[in-house]
């Protein structure tokens, strides 16, 4: 189903698009599509004086503030590179945007994000980004919870499992918000005044 409105006071949350996550191939959508897609998401979303949240996800270099608990699937632990944790410079430059720093999966928790939406009475959260079973489905889902309209752009997500992405757009997504394409979303948003 495509999505069906768009509410006058409606943010873009963009997740993870930054340097270590784009270098990852993508799929179904490359990451430099998705990358893209955002931009031109981003830039629609700004013409029209709506938030653009760019949320970047970090750790410290020893792992410490990495969150507990056992897991049957062994962590992710690499050296990433400099600047790995930096969002994209196609997406930033941009003093009226908002930056979400996080260190876990969603957007959410441990972070301000609630408050800066709230603040700018925000009632609808429009999401792109990767990994879609990851960071994208944790954060709609925090979302849906924290009571915001949802709204998944299909087209402007990834992740490194064709599965996993296949089940959150199918299985996840709809039961918590709205999906479409980047298209749908540029094409309502054209229709929504300027704030």
């Amino acid at each position: 189903m495509p999505v069906t409105a768009l509410d006058p006071t409606t943010a873009l949350v963009v997740i993870d698009l930054q340097n270590g996550v784009l270098a990852a191939p993508g799929t179904p959508h490359a990451s430099s599509d998705v990358l893209e897609r955002t931009v031109a998401l981003a830039d629609a979303f700004r013409g029209k004086g709506l938030p653009v949240v760019l949320v970047r996800v970090t750790a410290a270099p020893d792992g410490s503030d990495r969150p507990p608990g056992r897991t049957d699937a062994a962590p992710h632990v690499q050296s990433p590179s400099a600047g790995w944790d930096e969002v994209s410079d196609a997406l930033a430059g941009h003093p009226e945007d908002i930056t979400v720093t996080k260190r876990n999966w969603g957007a959410f928790y441990g972070t301000d994000l609630d408050l800066q939406l709230r603040r700018r009475h925000v009632t609808q959260i429009v999401l792109t980004g990767a990994a879609t079973s990851i960071g994208v489905e944790s954060t709609a889902r925090a979302a849906h919870e924290h009571g915001y309209h949802v709204t998944v752009v299909t087209d402007a997500v990834t992740d490194v499992d064709a599965d996993a992405h296949r089940n959150s757009v199918v299985k996840i997504f709809p039961r918590l918000g709205e999906t479409g394409t980047t298209a749908e979303v540029l094409e309502l948003l054209g229709r929504t005044a300027a704030a």
